[in-house]
């Protein structure tokens, strides 16, 4: 039993594309289109609600000319914010300064001249109360890469 999690953990960590201290990203075959809908629904079905959506690279694109930026950096990328009333409240009551981790929010987003797939990054949370977090942006991002 102990060599199947431990080939079960080598299998889940050697799809991890790259991992530091402060982010957790991977890479799906998926469109964007597809992994952003498998983001919306794996957060819905857990019965979240998103808060907003904030559209990265079109307003990128849109404000790059007025203050001289001229290299595209995505193709297409949003950000997806959402929340969990009963996570956020045992979160916060463990660590009142865990309240930097609202909303929760998972990237999802492909790069200029790169059609090989899509990117879906979140950032990791520290110390012992935020860990309770990282099971559900795990989960959710898992369900993106199905």
């Amino acid at each position: 039993m102990r060599r199947l999690a431990l080939l079960f953990a080598f299998a889940l960590f050697s799809r991890m594309a790259l991992a530091d201290d402060w982010m957790v990203r991977h890479k799906t075959a998926a469109s964007f289109a597809d992994t952003r809908e498998a983001i919306v629904l794996a957060v819905e079905n857990r019965g979240l609600v998103i808060n907003f959506t904030s559209h990265i690279a079109d307003m990128l694109e849109r404000t790059g000319a007025d203050i001289g930026g001229a290299k595209k950096i995505f193709e297409q990328a949003e950000i997806i914010e959402f929340c969990s009333a009963g996570l956020s409240r045992r979160m916060m009551e463990a660590d009142p300064h865990n309240i930097v981790l609202c909303p929760f929010a998972i990237s999802v987003y492909t790069l200029p001249g790169d059609q090989s797939g899509t990117w879906v990054a979140y950032r990791k949370p520290q110390g012992k109360s935020a860990a309770m977090v990282e099971g559900l942006l795990k989960e959710i991002t898992a369900e993106a890469r199905q």
